[in-house]
């Protein structure tokens, strides 16, 4: 039966940290911008140098190819 109390209080005493760090991030600011997250994904990337770089088989560059076959 002791054992069950201090399960209990344990899991209290977690449950308080969890809720503490809760508070403490939204205090600081963790959750203020919802918006720039989900339309982050939509923003293009700028290519890398290794992108440009690179040709296929036929020695043309990879973005040339792209290019032509989306006519």
């Amino acid at each position: 039966m002791g054992i069950i109390f201090f399960l209990i209080g344990c899991s209290v005493f977690i449950a308080m940290l969890f809720l503490i760090a809760f508070i403490w991030a939204n205090k600081s600011g963790q959750h203020d911008d919802t918006y720039t997250p989900s339309v982050r994904i939509l923003f293009d990337d700028a290519p890398s140098k290794n992108e440009n770089s690179q040709t296929n088989s036929k020695g043309e560059s990879a973005e040339n190819d792209n290019h032509s076959t989306k006519k």
